[in-house]
């Protein structure tokens, strides 16, 4: 990645872990077969094209708001596509089996 590109698209999205996350989400769009919004006689690379359509104002993004009720608890990432809630509750090893008297020796064969 280009230096230049890197400050340039830090005035417009200073917080640089939202520039990553940005950046990375449209490099995978790039690679995936997306077609540039910024056209260049050199070539570059996914990366480089990423920042220079941030610096033009060509992407932008936009933060999730999450309230209250949806904040990260199991039930909510349990509610996601993908990730359904188990209907019976889970047991430990422990719990799966009832307890037994342990035996000394084991139980005589059956003759006939």
């Amino acid at each position: 990645m280009r230096d230049d590109y890197i400050l340039a698209a830090r005035k417009v999205i200073d917080d640089p872990y939202i520039l990553v996350n940005v950046v990375s989400r449209r490099v995978k769009q790039l690679r995936r077969g997306a077609r540039s919004l910024v056209e260049s006689l050199e070539k570059l690379s996914p990366e480089d094209i990423a920042l220079r359509e941030i610096i033009e104002g060509k992407i932008s993004y936009e933060l999730a708001v999450i309230s209250k009720e949806e904040s990260a608890t199991p039930d909510r990432l349990s509610n996601r596509p993908g990730h359904e809630r188990n209907p019976e509750p889970v047991r430990f090893a422990t719990e799966a089996k009832p307890a037994t008297a342990p035996t000394s020796a084991p139980a005589p064969a059956a003759t006939t």
